[in-house]
């Protein structure tokens, strides 16, 4: 059995919200394609790794919880950090001229938890 190494044990981890994978079931398949390749090789690994810095990593002003966005090409991919659970929260997807108007500020992530499983239930809501 392989030992996980010390990076691993503090990196974060990655929960892709249901209202992420519909807006981006939404796109068209070839965006839809480009993001999930560019989210693959560039953006999942960073934010595993760092979610709070980098050059297409901005945090948004007026925001509760903090958001913060990721730029890929004209998309933009918008993201929660728990810092304490070490989970990366991505929450929605949008093209860039509509990603903008569609976000209101004041919007809350909720965690729910089973008393009696333990398991956690995540759930973003305007």
């Amino acid at each position: 059995m392989r030992k996980p190494d010390a990076a691993s044990l503090s990196d974060f981890k990655i929960f892709e919200t249901s209202e992420f994978l519909d807006g981006l079931a939404a796109l068209p398949p070839q965006s839809a394609r480009f993001i999930r390749r560019k989210l693959a090789e560039y953006v999942y690994p960073q934010l595993r790794r760092e979610p709070y810095f980098g050059i297409n990593i901005k945090k948004l002003r007026d925001y509760t919880p903090d958001t913060w966005r990721y730029r890929i090409g004209k998309y933009r991919v918008f993201f929660i950090v728990d810092s304490e659970e070490k989970i990366v929260f991505v929450v929605s997807v949008d093209y860039r001229r509509d990603a903008y108007r569609s976000r209101v500020p004041d919007n809350t992530l909720t965690v729910f938890v089973n008393p009696q499983t333990g398991c956690r239930n995540h759930q973003y809501a305007p």
